[in-house]
């Protein structure tokens, strides 16, 4: 986990998301998906982690 973002820093999920992957519908499992572009972007702006 990234401490910077708070996002994993191999699928970008946050651990609140990745603990609830396996509950999650698919329309919440497509909503996270929708997030990871701009963290990706986001990820790759932030330089290494702490």
């Amino acid at each position: 986990m990234n401490l910077r973002t708070g996002w994993c820093e191999g699928c970008l999920r946050t651990i609140d998301e990745i603990a609830a992957w396996s509950t999650l519908d698919d329309e919440a499992k497509r909503a996270v998906w929708a997030l990871l572009p701009a963290r990706r972007e986001a990820f790759a702006m932030s330089g290494p982690s702490e």
